[in-house]
């Protein structure tokens, strides 16, 4: 009886030419951008040499300065909070036997992913816009605060796969040898789940450093991150300026990406 042929996907009629087609629809916008971010010309369609000009006025602009701090203030507080409670989530949905409710409490935390994120956006603009009223305080706590809620699930995922594809019987042996359930956490649990939460901690960064609908309906007057600083500017005037600002946004994005690959590689 003959074998079957080895299916290739790579030998289907058609592949290389949907596959350049795909690559170019995803990575040529983003080449447009990153190419005119160091255009010399005032305007972001006309071609006027090579230049730094625009990330230049860009750092010296005191407007872009606080926001750029402000989102990172928010992003690094949200995702630090985010991937605690989603480390300890993860735990308790994972290191237990299964039981009646255990796939609701895993929608619930996943919640922020299903609903519409202008769902979630409104939701926190009418309960903090109560607690603005009763206390009277507006700072950065409530974008925070929203930034925490919307970021747990996006931590809470790589660090459950972590969880379930770890090894329990160490953790159990741990247990034989007396060592109590902190110390067996501490020395056993937690460096083998360090990938996952650098993994949960860098997503979560990521996604509150670029959030823009849930900024624009929680935060109040003077609290604009860069983002929805990028965002009026676009409204106002379009310069090369936000195209500089973009290119600096997708390199802090490679970089975070090309630290976390180094840091698995050499867990390995």
């Amino acid at each position: 009886m003959a074998s079957r042929p080895h299916f290739d996907i790579r030998r289907q009629p058609g592949f290389v030419a949907i596959a350049l087609f795909t690559f170019a629809v995803l990575y040529l916008p983003i080449a447009t951008l990153v190419t005119y971010a160091f255009n010399a010309s005032d305007s972001v369609t006309v071609w006027g040499g090579l230049s730094l000009r625009w990330f230049v006025e860009a750092s010296r602009n005191a407007a872009v300065q606080d926001a750029a701090w402000r989102s990172f203030v928010i992003a690094t507080s949200a995702a630090t909070v985010a991937t605690v409670a989603a480390t300890m989530a993860a735990i308790a949905t994972t290191r237990t036997p299964p039981y009646r409710g255990l796939g609701f409490k895993y929608a619930f935390i996943n919640q922020p992913l299903m609903v519409p994120e202008i769902v979630t956006a409104v939701a926190l603009l009418i309960v903090f816009s109560r607690i603005k009223v009763w206390t009277g305080y507006s700072g950065l706590g409530y974008l925070i605060l929203a930034h925490t809620a919307f970021c747990i699930p996006f931590a809470y995922l790589p660090i459950r796969a972590r969880l379930e594809s770890m090894d329990s019987s160490l953790e159990r042996a741990a247990a034989d040898l007396y060592a109590t359930p902190w110390r067996a956490f501490r020395r056993v649990t937690l460096p083998l789940l360090r990938p996952g939460i650098i993994a949960g901690f860098m997503l979560a960064f990521v996604i509150s450093l670029d959030d823009v609908v849930i900024t624009e309906f929680v935060k109040s007057g003077g609290q604009d991150t860069l983002p929805t600083y990028m965002l009026g500017q676009i409204r106002r005037e379009v310069t090369p300026e936000v195209n500089a600002i973009a290119t600096a946004f997708l390199a802090l994005s490679v970089l975070l990406v090309t630290v976390f690959f180094v840091i698995n590689r050499k867990k390995a």
